[in-house]
């Protein structure tokens, strides 16, 4: 065990941002997808003169890295440093790597926009999308939905005063 994985504190659980088992999976799922698109296009992108393809391709396939050593440090055994890079990403806020991953999504489509920067990068703006949606919560039952109608209407009617609808 290095000095750096020692430095970081264990987990303390998986639950803890909300988000099921499921759907972490198909956040994992999409982080995988889109490095591979990004990877590919972003090769793709490479074969050109022109600096600003060159300069996109590099940066798709920097992403690709990244999403592999952030949703699957198992296919980056041999690189010492993935478990590091994977626990501190686990640690991350949905909200957070829904920004980063948009992020990086976003700056090649900027530099040079071509369909091989939008294609590539569309998974891992949806991925993206996926932790954003993951940071606003579960969706409420309709019970407590209904509930807190309930009071909203019932402290409109004592500013009011009124019970009955009418108007005083």
């Amino acid at each position: 065990m290095s000095s750096e994985e020692a430095a970081i504190p264990p987990k303390q659980s998986t639950d803890d941002d909300g988000m099921s088992w499921w759907y972490r999976w198909i956040c994992k799922l999409a982080g995988v997808l889109g490095g591979i698109s990004c990877a590919t296009m972003g090769v793709w992108n490479c074969v050109t003169v022109n600096p600003l393809n060159i300069a996109a391709g590099v940066w798709m396939v920097l992403t690709a890295c990244v999403l592999f050593l952030c949703e699957v440090p198992f296919c980056c055994q041999f690189v010492e440093f993935a478990n590091v890079i994977a626990a501190r990403a686990d640690r991350l806020k949905p909200w957070q790597k829904a920004l980063f991953y948009c992020g990086m999504a976003l700056f090649p489509i900027f530099l040079s926009f071509s369909i091989t920067t939008l294609f590539g990068n569309a998974i891992t703006f949806a991925t993206g999308v996926l932790y954003g949606l993951a940071s606003l919560g579960k969706k409420g039952d309709a019970v407590s939905y209904a509930r807190l109608q309930h009071h909203k209407r019932s402290d409109e009617e004592k500013l009011t005063g009124t019970t009955d609808g009418s108007v005083p």
